[in-house]
């Protein structure tokens, strides 16, 4: 008793917060494309199914209804444009069609026993209208006291104003446009949260992707880096005995760079080696990480996927510094998957270029017979060749050939591999 009698005291303070306002909830997003860029539509259908409703009504008005030429223009004028404000401005629309509709029934005289009252056929729809799109632009329980209110003013005019008329059906017409909207408007709601979700997932995919791939370029270089630490603890160590009785300052500096690098190195293993934890076997934990030296064996794989692949070097081959030759062959290796992937059936080529400053690789393919079906996951491959070359301070050019094709060309800087 005591929720019901709180619950009573709370209906005009809700009332007031729902229905004397002129806030509104935006449309919601349903795609790619948003509400105000089908408005124009909108509003034009609108209007001229407001001029349509304003002429039946402002002529039901004056000869059913007997109101003077000028009222009828007036009322009749305000019900139809507050269907296009309800567009806008829906809780104002619906007040200024509700205060039409009561000086209707003030004013009016039917002049039949068969006429709606006290709203005109028009009238009745124009009515309908605006509370179709008020549930559609604010929520249920201001849509749901917006047709009590209504309602209750069609039933106290018809009850307390004694004329010639009769009402059949009109609070469940009302009722059934109440309940579209809401019904449209939960169903728009829904709809725009899955729009946002699947916004949220891209991001999230593409985010992890891009983490993925940076780990995976962590752990190649995790590789690199120990391999070279390697080299200079061992030459550190071996140095003193290229040398005839060496200088016990050489000795302690000899010392003091196999100990750095040693530190170095067991520092390195401690920050990134548990990323080699990631890889799946025992195996691949130990493998030496492939070069340019590898590169008809990887075509050779392609091939025997049933991808025709033709290659050419131009320059003379030198071995270049291991990330550069790890990263060639990764931009060759996803450059060619993605061939395999969207482009079955076609001719690729590789030309890897050696110039004195630099190390050119272009892959390219013909137009394959038919669009492969797009793949809704994010790839690594583009993402991967892009992060290698940014991290070389190369270059990296991807798209489209004239011919329907697609090219890779990547530029990185290469210096010939020093001796160890």
């Amino acid at each position: 008793m005591t929720r019901l009698m709180a619950a009573l005291r709370g209906v005009p303070r809700n009332l007031r917060d729902d229905l004397w306002t002129t806030a509104y909830d935006p449309m919601p997003r349903t795609g790619r494309s948003s509400w105000l860029d089908w408005l124009p539509a909108y509003a034009m259908v609108l209007v001229l199914a407001s001029v349509s409703a304003a002429v039946v009504n402002m002529n039901q008005l004056a000869a059913d209804y007997g109101l003077d030429a000028s009222y009828a223009v007036l009322l009749g004028g305000i019900q139809s444009v507050a269907l296009v404000l309800a567009l806008f401005q829906p809780v104002p629309a619906w007040w200024a069609v509700t205060i039409a509709t009561v000086i209707v029934a003030g004013v009016a005289e039917p002049r039949a026993q068969d006429v709606l009252f006290p709203w005109t056929g028009a009238g009745l729809a124009l009515q309908a209208g605006v509370l179709l799109l008020l549930a559609l632009r604010v929520r249920p329980r201001a849509a749901v006291e917006a047709l009590a209110i209504s309602v209750l003013v069609g039933l106290a005019c018809g009850t307390f104003i004694s004329r010639a008329h009769h009402d059949v059906g009109s609070a469940a017409i009302l009722t059934a446009a109440v309940v579209v909207g809401a019904a449209l408007r939960g169903s728009l709601r829904a709809r725009t949260k899955l729009v946002i979700q699947e916004e949220l997932t891209a991001e999230e995919r593409a985010r992890r992707t891009l983490l993925e791939e940076r780990n995976r370029i962590a752990r190649e270089l995790h590789d690199v880096l120990a391999h070279h630490m390697s080299m200079i603890s061992i030459q550190a160590q071996v140095a003193p005995h290229l040398v005839a009785d060496p200088p016990e300052e050489l000795r302690e500096n000899l010392a003091g760079i196999r100990e750095n690098a040693v530190e170095a190195l067991t520092e390195l293993r401690r920050v990134l080696g548990v990323l080699r934890s990631a890889d799946q076997s025992e195996g691949a934990r130990h493998a030496p990480q492939p070069t340019l030296d590898r590169l008809d064996e990887l075509v050779g794989n392609v091939r025997d996927a049933g991808q025709t692949v033709t290659t050419q070097i131009t320059g003379a081959p030198r071995p270049l510094s291991p990330g550069v030759e790890l990263s060639a062959f990764r931009i060759v290796q996803e450059a060619l998957s993605n061939v395999i992937r969207h482009a079955p059936g076609t001719e690729a080529r590789v030309d890897i270029r050696y110039q004195p400053d630099a190390l050119t690789i272009r892959v390219v393919n013909t137009a394959p017979d038919e669009a492969a079906p797009p793949s809704r996951a994010a790839g690594h491959g583009l993402l991967g060749m892009r992060e290698r070359t940014t991290m070389l301070g190369g270059e990296l050019a991807v798209g489209p050939t004239p011919d329907g094709g697609y090219e890779v060309t990547a530029i990185l800087p290469a210096t010939q591999q020093k001796p160890g």
